[in-house]
């Protein structure tokens, strides 16, 4: 079975025991518990298929390991997707299984939108938060953040080649009918590949970014919690032939290389 299977089916069984971890990490600080074991096998699991290899824009890190359930086994370094292709600036510091996700969303949503509205590829995003043992929304209380796992990044903006920069704090609500159709078929494209996807519309937090993340509990019966939901504070202009509803998009088995 594919990483992303591995993720979901036994992420679903340890679900629980990772509250009780939180609730053992002083008061939400997580430097109490163990981090569950099928995180590590996934990582594994994702760089022995290959779909993620060493390269300058790839490069392995040593294990990160704690406080408490925070961390890493074989952490990456990840400057550039698709090959270097599209940068990530500054670089971010992430797991296999996001990795390929990413790659994939960027070469299934991100590139085809760009060339639909800007006749030229992106060939930047610029992230503003990956790895960090914290809690969600940067609380230090409260549930744990699937950026202490290297299992989530959250993306500011988009440069396209030419230096044409999309930000989503801009373009979201006051950006041209091009920069908002974009914005929201990335936005569609992320509901389809990861399991959590928030955007501006979606709670204070997210006002400037999209905050994408691999959290297994979140893909359900075959459905991605992403908000806002498309049309509803989401922006449509020109956005014809985007889907229209993500509610009931399943998880993709994980692809190999060489895939489609």
């Amino acid at each position: 079975m594919g990483v992303r299977v591995t993720y979901l089916v036994t992420g679903l069984f340890v679900a629980g025991c990772l509250a009780t971890l939180i609730g053992c990490a002083g008061g939400g600080t997580f430097n109490m518990g163990q981090r569950a074991a099928w995180r590590g096998e996934a990582e594994q699991a994702c760089l022995a298929s290959g779909a993620v290899r060493a390269s300058t824009y790839v490069q392995p890190m040593g294990e990160i390991d704690g406080p408490g359930v925070c961390g890493l086994e074989r952490p990456l370094r990840v400057s550039g997707l698709l090959g270097g292709a599209v940068g990530i600036a500054p670089s971010a510091t992430i797991g296999c299984p996001l990795t390929a996700g990413l790659d994939r969303w960027v070469k299934a949503a991100v590139q085809p939108a760009a060339y639909r509205y800007f006749g030229r590829p992106v060939v930047e995003l610029e992230q503003i938060a990956s790895y960090g043992c914290r809690g969600r929304n940067g609380n230090s209380f409260g549930e744990i953040s699937e950026h202490a796992f290297g299992n989530a990044l959250d993306i500011a903006g988009f440069r396209l080649a030419g230096g044409q920069e999309i930000t989503v704090y801009r373009g979201w609500w006051h950006g041209t009918e091009r920069e908002q159709a974009f914005l929201a078929a990335v936005f569609a494209g992320a509901c389809a590949e990861f399991y959590t996807v928030l955007g501006p519309g979606s709670d204070r937090y997210h006002y400037n970014h999209i905050h994408v993340d691999l959290l297994v509990s979140n893909a359900k019966n075959g459905r991605h919690f992403c908000q806002p939901s498309l049309g509803r504070g989401l922006p449509m202009a020109e956005a014809a032939g985007a889907p229209k509803s993500t509610a009931s998009i399943k998880p993709l088995s994980f692809v190999g290389p060489g895939a489609d």
